[in-house]
């Protein structure tokens, strides 16, 4: 009995000392697990004491910098002469930059102080300002005499449009944006030339050409890449298959990716030449617009082949084999996939020898909204070239003639003609020619120079009239 009793306190001994092993332990663990909560919540605290510190420093420094930038805004504000942080323009005096209109440092919206929040509708006139400024240092001249032109606004939903000729593919006039457009459904791919006496030869050898593009970010997956190609053929000159130039504009919908690509060959035939721009909709510097009308337009001259995007040239090839003809091919089922506003024309006559021959100086470069006496921004190219001609012959004064079509009341045209007139008498204002040098008259459809009845003769009829006074 009295070793079972030793034995029965033994094992009572070892559970004890068990048990208190695994209390021990318990409490241990817990205890590491305090710990290590305590620790992290001091790292944390730690590393946001940190993060205020830099913060904190940053705000100082943004705060010392803001404050180093008013003050170098007004020694810019003080001076005569002050150079434009928009552009580089030089020698401004006034308020506003001479160029992109872009407030002096130190006055207007760069003197405001700073606000919470911006209304998110601010951004648009700036870019709207950055096109301007691009078309105001263009130096894409459009041709003088007009030999096709179509808006498509007489033709027919659905239908082929009546001066194109399909080659390939599938086309028809659609509607984007409240325009009339030749779109490219199904499957995107259509290959398409304007309508011509010969085909193969209506180009001269000094020509330019002009179209609209809509293009519109953020479409869903079923909306990817397309691509436009611009090609020159000439069947008379060594070729590849019928093409002696081309450039292609790509674009991706889903994100704004866009780019410009070209090739051309030489008029000796044995080099040829490449190149590529990227115009993705997302960079700071790119011309092109998104949820806009983009104006595309290339030129030929002899042997040189420009292209520009918004007025900003892309292409500059100064050698390159003569084009007889063109067409487009459009791959890729983009929504908007269309191409609008198609402009062919002859020549570029300086304005001073068209004045000095003619008394007048007849163009088509300056346009207007539809319907409206909002000027383009691609009519700035025109109006810096008119510009100049006044400012270096100060002698010269202008009647300045709003002429429209006949499509349209007398009711409707003659007062939109005049408002167009006064328009550009506004915007030639603004370069700093005298108001008492130009006199606005709007001429409604009154005085025709073209045959109302086609689209060649509305097109020429639809112009802007310098009259030397």
């Amino acid at each position: 009995m009295k070793k079972f009793l030793i034995i029965v306190s033994v094992l009572l001994l070892a559970t004890s000392v068990a048990n208190g092993q695994s209390i021990l332990r318990n409490i241990g663990e817990r205890a590491k697990k305090a710990v290590e909560e305590k620790v992290g919540e001091k790292v944390e605290q730690a590393v946001g004491n940190a993060v205020d510190k830099v913060t904190s420093k940053k705000d100082n420094k943004k705060g010392k910098e803001t404050k180093e930038e008013a003050e170098e805004g007004h020694n810019h504000a003080a001076g005569e002469a002050w150079t434009c942080p928009e552009c580089g323009k030089t020698g401004n005096t006034g308020d506003e930059c001479d160029d992109c209109g872009a407030p002096k440092p130190g006055t207007g919206a760069a003197a405001a102080p700073a606000r919470e929040s911006a209304p998110a509708a601010a951004p648009a006139p700036q870019q709207k300002k950055q096109v301007e400024s691009a078309y105001a240092k263009s130096d894409f001249v459009p041709g003088d005499e007009i030999f096709f032109d179509d808006t498509f606004e007489n033709e027919q939903l659905g239908e082929f449009p009546s001066q194109w000729d399909l080659m390939f593919g599938y086309a028809e006039v659609g509607s984007v944006d409240g325009r009339k457009v030749i779109s490219f459904t199904d499957d995107g791919y259509a290959e398409i030339q304007p309508l011509m006496n010969d085909q193969k030869h209506f180009l001269p050898d000094v020509f330019t050409l002009e179209f609209d593009v809509y293009l519109e970010t953020g479409e869903g997956d079923g909306y990817n890449d397309s691509s436009l190609e611009v090609v020159f053929g000439n069947p008379d000159l060594p070729n590849w298959n019928g093409r002696v130039s081309w450039a292609d504009f790509w674009f991706r919908a889903t994100d704004g990716g866009a780019s410009m690509h070209w090739t051309a060959q030489k008029p000796n035939g044995g080099d040829d030449i490449f190149g590529e721009k990227d115009l993705y909709l997302g960079s700071s510097d790119t011309p092109l617009k998104d949820n806009d009308w983009n104006h595309f337009a290339f030129s030929f001259n002899k042997r040189a082949l420009k292209g520009y995007v918004n007025g900003v040239r892309v292409i500059n090839i100064p050698n390159a084999k003569v084009p007889s003809h063109f067409w487009f091919i459009h791959q890729g089922a983009y929504k908007y996939g269309c191409v609008s506003n198609v402009r062919l024309a002859k020549g570029a006559v300086p304005l001073y020898d068209r004045l000095s021959s003619d008394g007048k100086i007849i163009t088509y470069a300056i346009t207007f909204e539809v319907g409206k006496a909002d000027l383009k921004p691609e009519s700035m190219v025109e109006i810096n070239r008119i510009a100049k001609l006044m400012q270096d012959n100060p002698g010269i004064s202008f009647e300045v003639q709003g002429h429209c079509d006949a499509t349209g009341s007398d009711k409707v045209n003659d007062p939109l003609s005049q408002k167009r007139a006064e328009a550009i008498v506004a915007a030639l204002v603004e370069q700093g020619i005298a108001a008492t040098r130009l006199t606005p008259v709007g001429k409604g459809s009154h005085e025709p120079i073209a045959d109302n009845s086609t689209d060649e003769g509305r097109a020429k009829n639809r112009r802007v009239e310098f009259v030397k006074k």
